[in-house]
C-alpha cells in the first residue's frame, strides 16, 4: 500500500493561510483539519503537541486488522478465541465471553462501533499471538506511515506515559484508513451494534449531527480530555478533522462541526493534474528513446482559499542529466506550486514509462554529447 502522506510530509510545514473573518473559536487545545484530496493542512493549532490518544488508538488497531484481512491472513468469518486477558481488560467493552469465540467480523464491529477494548485484545492475540507482539506491528506501521511523534504500548488506548501521539499524526492515520480501506467506512459510520444481546451506540455524535460524516472515532483520557477524529464527504471533497482537549463529549462534536464547516466555506480543493496525465516530456540520455513522458501516479490537488485559484503557478524542475535506465514510477523531478508568488507545496514528478538502454553505439554517442552538454 502506498503511503498517503506520500509526498506530503513537507506539507505540514507549508504556508499557513491568513484566516478570513469568522474563523471558528473552539475550546479544543489542539486540532487539525486536513483536505484528503490534497493532503494539505487547512487549519491547525498545536498540531505537534503530544496527547494521550485514548480510544483513538483503535484507529491503528483497525488499520492493522484490516490490512491482515486484505492480505488474507485472516478471514471475516474466522472465529478467534477469547482469552482471560480479553475478558478482564478494563474500559469500554463489547462484552465478550471467555468460552464463546467471536468472528473477526463481529470483533471489528465491536471494536469500531462499540469501542470494545476486549475486541481489540481478541483481535491482537488472534493476529499476532499476543498484545505485545501486535503493538510492535502498530509501531512499525506508524513509522511506515510517517507518524513521527507516535508510540503505542497497547492496542486499546489505556493511558500510559509511553503511549502518545499528536493530532497531526492521527490525521495521517485517518487519511490512510480512508485511502486503503474505503469499503469499511460504513462500519465506522455505523450508529449502533448489537452483540450478545447488548446494543451499544457509536460514541461519535457527529454521525447524528451531520449526514456527510462517515467516521471515524472518539477518545477520552483525564490528561487529554475529549478527543474526536471525523471524516466528512461533501460532494467530491473529503475533509478529516482531529481535535483533542475538548471539555465534554458534546463540546468535541460541536468544535469538530465548526472546523469542518469553516474549511468547506473558506477553502477549495483544486485539481492540477490527473493521474497518468503527461505533464511534460524530458530529455533522456543513452536510451532507446530520447525523451520520456512525465507526470503523476495519482490525481493531484492543492487546497487554496476560496476564489484564489487563479493565483496558482506550477514550475517544473527536472533532474538533468537523466540517464537510463529509467523505470515507470521513478522520480525524475519536482513540480513546485506557489500561490501569489508564495511557496505552497512541491510534488515529486515521476516517469510514466520505462526507457531501456540503447545499444553500444547509441550509448557511446550520447556519452560524447554529454561531455559538451
Amino acid at each position: 500500500m502506498k503511503p498517503f502522506l506520500f509526498l506530503l510530509l513537507s506539507l505540514f510545514c507549508a504556508q499557513t493561510y491568513a484566516r478570513p473573518a469568522g474563523a471558528p473559536l473552539v475550546e479544543a487545545k489542539s486540532y487539525v483539519v486536513l483536505d484528503f484530496n490534497s493532503g494539505q493542512i487547512i487549519l491547525g493549532s498545536h498540531v505537534g503537541r503530544r496527547i494521550e490518544p485514548g480510544s483513538l488508538t483503535k484507529l491503528m488497531t483497525s488499520y492493522i486488522v484490516l490490512g491482515e484481512l486484505k492480505r488474507k491472513k485472516i478471514r471475516p468469518d474466522q472465529q478467534l478465541p477469547v482469552s482471560d486477558h480479553a475478558v478482564q481488560v478494563t474500559g469500554s467493552r463489547m462484552f465478550l465471553e471467555r468460552e464463546k469465540p467471536a468472528t473477526v467480523n463481529e470483533l471489528i464491529r465491536g471494536m469500531i462501533v462499540e469501542s470494545g477494548n476486549d475486541a481489540c485484545i481478541a483481535l491482537a492475540e488472534g493476529i499476532a499471538g499476543s498484545e505485545k507482539a501486535f503493538v510492535e506491528m502498530m509501531n512499525g506501521e506508524a513509522k511506515r506511515l510517517g507518524m513521527q511523534d507516535t508510540h503505542f504500548v497497547n492496542a486499546t488506548g489505556l493511558p500510559g506515559p509511553d503511549h502518545y501521539t499528536t493530532v497531526r499524526d492521527l490525521s495521517i492515520l485517518a487519511a490512510a484508513l480512508v485511502r486503503d480501506f474505503p469499503e469499511y467506512l460504513p462500519v465506522f459510520s455505523g450508529k449502533e451494534y448489537t452483540y450478545n444481546g447488548i446494543t451499544q451506540p457509536n460514541r461519535n455524535r457527529l454521525l447524528w449531527m451531520d449526514p456527510h460524516v462517515d467516521g471515524m472515532g472518539t477518545g477520552h483520557t483525564e490528561a487529554s480530555g475529549y478527543c474526536l477524529v471525523a471524516s466528512a464527504l461533501r460532494g467530491k471533497r473529503r475533509l478529516i478533522s482531529v481535535l483533542a482537549g475538548a471539555r465534554s463529549d458534546s463540546g468535541r462534536a460541536i468544535d469538530s462541526l465548526k472546523l469542518l464547516n469553516y474549511a468547506l466555506q473558506y477553502y477549495d480543493s483544486v485539481q492540477l493534474y490527473a493521474k497518468g496525465q503527461t505533464v511534460t516530456t524530458l530529455r533522456v540520455w543513452k536510451g532507446r528513446k530520447n525523451t520520456l513522458k512525465a507526470g503523476f501516479g495519482q490525481d493531484l490537488y492543492v487546497t487554496v482559499p476560496r476564489g484564489e485559484e487563479s493565483g496558482l503557478k506550477a514550475v517544473i524542475e527536472a533532474q538533468q542529466p537523466l540517464v537510463v535506465p529509467v523505470m515507470a514510477g521513478q522520480q525524475v523531478g519536482v513540480v513546485k506550486v506557489s500561490l501569489e508568488g508564495k511557496r505552497l507545496v512541491e510534488f515529486p514528478l515521476i516517469s510514466l514509462e520505462n526507457v531501456e538502454s540503447a545499444n553500444f553505439i547509441g550509448r557511446a554517442w550520447d556519452g560524447i554529447k554529454l561531455l559538451f552538454n
